[in-house]
């Protein structure tokens, strides 16, 4: 191997995926060092540089150890121990010399290779969970997590241009390109995010739950969250070394956070929230880091009103709705890209479950933009209508129905309501999930609209012969059906269990119910909520056609009565007892009426 191989050596950095933005051949040959015949030349013509030259071997000796495979020693509690002692004699030492030698980085080379050395061999450690309290109990984690803001090679570079402008001699230049391109592969932090991903996996840490508690607590003492965000601002996602870096960084948030999902606030703030909101808004080409990002903010939201209240006091909703507006007008360019706007959407649907998010979302003219969204008709339109949902539901959701109103949505979700467009099926979307929101939003605005956008939206009703009355009642009929279906099939089971001496109690009550709503009760629902508000509202027009189609089909009014009963009862998961109690009573006495 020539000394040109050894410059351009690149042992495996274990990243988690490949990545497509690979260096051209061009380029590397404008970088490739100068070869051996050209630095033995170079040299002669300076003989002071036999010191460098000698330290510079050294360095070259040590690179060429990495193509050597010693043979692997058993793991086991012994291994690991010595292993850990091993690395932590080496970081000390490290550490020392750079203390010692700050602005002579030659000096401590040696010492920055056998670290990083040690650390690849540390992974071998993650094939064993149950040993992780070794980590702990000998002070790894806590020196792993010090290497996180370890100094990086381009500080280490610069510093060896320096050295080589006060030189002015082309050996040093020679001699600083050739130490350089040596330590790159060694990039400490990037080595320890290695190892901590490894170390974090999520199968991993099911197989020993004992050593993976052991192993988050650790990490969380020490503070890594924090400390991962100072490492990923100071990488450069330019170079792909670093940007596998940032992805294996974020793979380490996602592993702790599906094993401890309690910790999503408090990484949020330590600064996570902040990265992840700059990085989706930065003004770069979409890439798997950028998707990443999108997941992680989706997953830190999630059942989290903490850190949907940082989100809002961050100014989280105009990001999302601003990177979000791309798709108004033109679909995702890949599968990847459509993935990220899907998280994107979800994430801005967990944020909307916070009130005061609802007053964000207004101000940002997002009632505006989803309102586009429907009319363009691209793939936006589903998650668009699922946002609208979000945004205008419960009593909070009352000043964007006015808003929505006054913007004409009402042209706008009523055509969506009247027949489900083909290409939501195309996109995925079943007829259901359609149904149900439009369903949401048309009963949410009869819930929360007064005075003449109230007037507008039942004049909706009455447009050409009452022809959404007689959608409502089409689609009330096939709700029934499907929901009739599904209790008669539980009714089974639940007759073959009390045949077998099973007890029915409250768990499989629910269960029941869930499959319920699955088929269809949830929006069977909403139809017969609108039915009777439209029924109440003083249009004797509407009330008329209503019953008229209920006899026509068959229906009955006792029927309806019983499912808004049902519904009553269940209303309010999650809502104060005041609010439960209140919006009982008003569906009561909306029954009356009926």
């Amino acid at each position: 191997m020539d000394v040109a191989e050894l410059l351009n050596y690149q042992p495996d950095r274990g990243a988690k995926r490949p990545r497509e933005e690979d260096v051209d051949e061009d380029v590397r040959a404008k970088q490739k060092p100068p070869s051996g015949r050209e630095l033995r030349h170079l040299e002669a013509e300076d003989p002071d540089g036999e010191e460098a030259s000698a330290d510079r071997k050294k360095v070259l000796d040590k690179l060429m150890d990495h193509d050597e495979d010693p043979e692997a020693e058993p793991v086991d509690e012994s291994s690991v121990k010595k292993m850990i002692l091993t690395f932590e004699k080496r970081s000390y030492k490290n550490q020392e010399l750079r203390i010692k030698f700050p602005d002579n980085p030659e000096k401590f080379m040696e010492t920055e290779l056998d670290l990083n050395d040690i650390i690849q061999e540390m992974h071998v450690i993650a094939t064993m969970p149950d040993l992780y309290h070794l980590l702990v109990e000998l002070n790894a984690i806590q020196s792993l997590l010090g290497l996180l803001s370890h100094e990086n090679t381009d500080i280490l570079l610069h510093r060896y241009g320096l050295y080589q402008w006060e030189m002015d001699t082309r050996v040093q230049l020679c001699y600083m390109y050739e130490v350089a391109m040596s330590l790159a592969p060694s990039h400490i932090a990037i080595a320890v995010v290695d190892l901590l991903q490894e170390l974090s996996d999520i199968d991993t840490l099911h197989e020993s739950e004992e050593g993976a508690e052991v192993l988050i607590d650790a990490l969380l003492e020490g503070q890594v969250v924090a400390l991962l965000v100072q490492n990923m601002e100071r990488l450069d996602e330019q170079v792909k070394e670093e940007a596998d870096g940032v992805y294996n960084t974020l793979a380490i948030i996602e592993n702790m956070a599906e094993f401890r999902p309690d910790l999503c606030t408090e990484a949020a703030q330590q600064g996570l929230m902040v990265w992840l909101l700059e990085r989706i808004k930065a003004k770069v080409p979409f890439d798997a880091n950028k998707l990443y990002c999108s997941e992680i903010l989706a997953i830190l939201l999630q059942n989290n009103d903490g850190t949907r209240e940082l989100l809002g006091e961050l100014d989280g909703i105009d990001v999302l709705l601003q990177q979000l507006s791309v798709f108004k007008r033109h679909n995702p360019a890949t599968v990847e890209e459509q993935e990220m706007m899907e998280n994107l959407f979800d994430s801005l649907c967990s944020c909307l479950m916070l009130g005061a998010n609802r007053d964000r979302f207004l101000k940002g003219e997002g009632l505006q933009l989803m309102n586009l969204m429907l009319r363009e008709k691209k793939m936006s339109r589903t998650s668009a209508l699922k946002v609208l949902d979000h945004g205008m539901i419960g009593p909070e959701g009352s000043d964007n129905c006015h808003k929505f109103v006054d913007i004409l949505g009402l042209r706008t979700i009523f055509p969506l309501f009247m027949k489900t467009p083909k290409k939501m099926r195309k996109a995925g979307v079943s007829d259901k999930e359609h149904e149900e929101h439009v369903c949401s939003i048309i009963a949410s605005m009869l819930r929360n609209l007064k005075a003449q956008q109230r007037s507008r939206l039942l004049n909706k009703f009455t447009e050409n012969d009452c022809e959404k009355v007689d959608r409502l009642m089409e689609l009330h009929f096939k709700y029934l059906e499907a929901v009739q279906a599904a209790d008669k099939r539980i009714e089974g089971e639940k007759h073959d269990m009390v045949r077998r001496g099973e007890i029915i109690d409250d768990t499989m009550e629910d269960e029941f119910y869930l499959r319920r709503l699955d088929a269809g009760l949830f929006v069977l629902q909403l139809l017969c909520y609108i039915m009777v508000e439209i029924s109440s509202a003083g249009i004797p027009q509407l009330q008329q056609r209503v019953h008229q189609i209920l006899n026509l089909r068959g229906g009955s009014v006792k029927v309806v009565r019983h499912i808004m009963r049902e519904y009553a009862e269940n209303i309010g998961d999650g809502k104060s007892e005041e609010f439960r109690e209140s919006e009982q009573k008003r569906i009561m006495d909306l029954l009356e009426n009926f």
